[in-house]
C-alpha cells in the first residue's frame, strides 16, 4: 500500500486551489469529494479510522470569521493572534492580509499545518505554526484568539471551554466562528455579524449555512 511521504506533494496533487466562497481574497487548496478524501488519506497513510481532512475544506465558522476580518481590519491590526484548531489556516490569513502583526496556527493534525503553510504561501502571508493540543499547556503569548467550527463535539467543547476561561483570565479576546454547532455555548456569546455561507453539502445539513461570529464574554 502506498505510504505519504511528502504531505506537501499529496495536498498538491489531491486537491485544487479554488478561492473561499464567502472571502474569495484567500485561495485555499481544497477538495473535492470529502469522502474521496478522507479514503486517500487513509490509504495512503496505511491507517483506518483517521480523523477526517478538516484541513482540505473551508468550514462555516471559519468563512464567517475570516468575512469578519477582512471587513473589519482595525480588529487585528498591529495584534498577535492565535488560529486555534486552524485548519486549512483560513482565519490566520485572514488575519495577516487584514494587518496582524503576526499569526499563531496551531492544530493537533500535522496534515493541517503543512497545508495551512501551503495556503499561507498562496497568499503571500507568513503564519508560524504547532502541531500539538494547547488546551492544557502555557497560554499563548496573543492579544485575540480565534476558533472557528470547535463546538461540534462534546469532549471537544468542554476542553476548549476551559482554555478560553483561562484566556480570559488574561485578558485575551476571543472570537469565534461557528454555524450553530451542537455544543456552541450560546449563554456567553455576544453576536457581532451573520452571514449566509455556502459550504460542501456532503459535509454540513444544507449547502448555505447561516454562520455567526460572537465574541466569548467572562461568565
Amino acid at each position: 500500500m502506498p505510504q505519504i511521504t511528502d504531505p506537501a506533494e499529496f495536498i498538491r496533487r489531491e486537491t485544487k486551489v479554488k478561492p473561499v466562497p464567502h472571502a474569495e481574497e484567500i485561495l485555499l487548496h481544497v477538495a473535492d469529494e470529502a469522502m474521496d478524501m478522507w479514503l486517500k488519506t487513509e490509504e495512503e497513510l496505511g491507517e483506518l479510522g483517521l480523523a477526517p481532512p478538516f484541513w482540505a475544506f473551508a468550514w462555516a465558522g471559519g468563512q464567517g470569521l475570516a468575512r469578519y476580518i477582512l471587513d473589519t481590519p482595525e480588529l487585528v491590526a498591529g495584534k498577535r493572534v492565535l488560529d486555534f484548531a486552524c485548519g486549512s489556516g483560513l482565519v490566520g490569513i485572514a488575519a495577516m492580509k487584514a494587518g496582524a502583526a503576526s499569526c499563531h496556527a496551531v492544530d493537533i493534525d500535522p496534515f493541517a499545518l503543512t497545508a495551512a503553510e501551503l495556503n499561507a504561501a498562496l497568499n503571500g502571508v507568513v503564519l508560524s505554526f504547532e502541531t500539538a493540543d494547547i488546551t492544557a499547556a502555557a497560554l499563548p503569548e496573543a492579544d485575540m484568539v480565534f476558533c472557528g467550527d470547535v463546538f461540534y463535539d462534546r469532549v471537544m467543547a468542554d476542553s476548549v471551554l476551559c482554555f478560553l476561561d483561562r484566556l480570559q483570565d488574561r485578558n485575551i479576546e476571543i472570537l469565534i466562528g461557528d454555524p450553530g454547532r451542537s455544543y456552541l455555548p450560546k449563554s456567553r456569546l455576544t453576536e457581532l455579524a451573520t452571514y449566509s455561507v455556502p459550504v460542501v453539502g456532503a459535509l454540513e445539513d444544507n449547502e448555505i449555512k447561516r454562520t455567526g461570529v460572537f465574541r466569548v464574554e467572562k461568565i
